[in-house]
């Protein structure tokens, strides 16, 4: 499957919170063709699933959710979010990845 840490749970929340999102809205984490490497990452809320849908409980009734097709090429990975001196945003550490860009936002297999 795939693993978040803490700081992204925590920023997911936070975002959630700030965009005034329901309970039953879900994180639904794809994969998508484009990007530099031929691949690229997309996270968005969304309250409607399919049952080829996983979908992950995190903490506190917090779930992702994420697409059948998604899944194949992220299986594994860890979603993390760091803020520091050279900037924030979420990190995907995707061991399928054979190469990925200068930014961290796409990747190919």
């Amino acid at each position: 499957m795939i693993s978040v840490t803490e700081s992204a749970i925590n920023q997911i929340e936070s975002i959630k919170t700030s965009e005034n999102k329901s309970a039953e809205d879900l994180l639904r984490v794809n994969v998508k063709r484009g990007g530099c490497s031929g691949f690229s990452y997309k996270l968005d809320f969304d309250s409607a699933t399919d049952d080829k849908d996983k979908t992950i409980e995190l903490k506190d009734g917090l779930k992702i959710v994420i697409d059948s097709q998604s899944l194949l090429y992220i299986m594994g990975m860890t979603l993390d979010f760091e803020g520091g001196l050279n900037g924030q945003g979420f990190v995907f550490s995707n061991p399928n990845a054979t190469k990925t860009c200068g930014c961290g936002s796409s990747f190919a297999v």
